[in-house]
């Protein structure tokens, strides 16, 4: 005996579909916006801070970070994320520069990921009052370091500092499967991000968890 049509079970299974093309479509336009977001040249070259602060994780950014110092943009360097253990001078070898120009100039620390980061950075730079900062990091990496740094430090100046890796091919992104699938990576713990710190301001609005304050007691700003 054949058990008789249930339309609503067809009509539920087509809105489950619907809904997850929808979402594919939305996620993809985000993407391709997340893209667009990714910086192709560095904006502001001049603009004095208070602090250099490099996220490690890439062959240029260090470099950089100690050129920009080099260069008088800032008389303090940070280095968030150096592997426990490593010390300024061994971190000054590593990128053979001479350790006794810059060792006393270069502060470091050891997060672990980008909300680690911009949380370990926030603490230092409350400890010495400073007020902005010039974010070093790589250009796919940029947005995302924004919004944690941003979130983390609100009363902050934050002067982005891309670097491009060679690796990474910008333009025409989605023809690299290497860098596409680095975009789309980033894209997706952007989006973790977002929804984290939106669920936070809500248990704020709500009373469930103190609210992020500026760095308070700070003094100064971009230089």
């Amino acid at each position: 005996m054949r058990r008789p049509h249930r339309p609503e079970r067809s009509g539920l299974a087509v809105k489950l579909l619907v809904a997850a093309a929808a979402a594919g479509v939305v996620w993809v336009f985000g993407l391709f916006q997340f893209a667009g977001w990714i910086p192709a040249r560095v904006a502001d070259t001049q603009t004095q801070t208070d602090a250099i602060v490099v996220l490690t994780g890439g062959s240029r950014r260090l470099g950089k970070g100690l050129d920009l110092l080099s260069q008088g943009l800032s008389d303090t360097l940070f280095v968030s994320g150096v592997y426990r253990g490593v010390d300024v001078q061994k971190l000054l070898k590593i990128v053979k520069r001479k350790p006794e120009e810059l060792e006393s100039r270069i502060s470091i620390g050891v997060a672990t990921n980008t909300a680690g980061n911009a949380t370990e950075t926030r603490d230092w730079m409350a400890s010495r009052q400073f007020r902005s900062l010039r974010l070093v990091t790589a250009a796919y990496h940029m947005p995302r370091s924004l919004l944690e740094f941003r979130f983390a430090m609100p009363g902050a100046t934050i002067v982005s500092h891309p670097v491009f890796p060679d690796n990474v091919k910008q333009a025409r992104w989605w023809a690299w499967p290497g860098t596409a699938s680095l975009v789309i990576s980033e894209y997706n713990k952007l989006l973790f991000a977002w929804v984290r710190h939106g669920l936070g301001r809500l248990a704020e609005m709500s009373g469930l968890r103190a609210p992020i304050g500026t760095q308070a007691g700070t003094t100064g700003g971009a230089r």
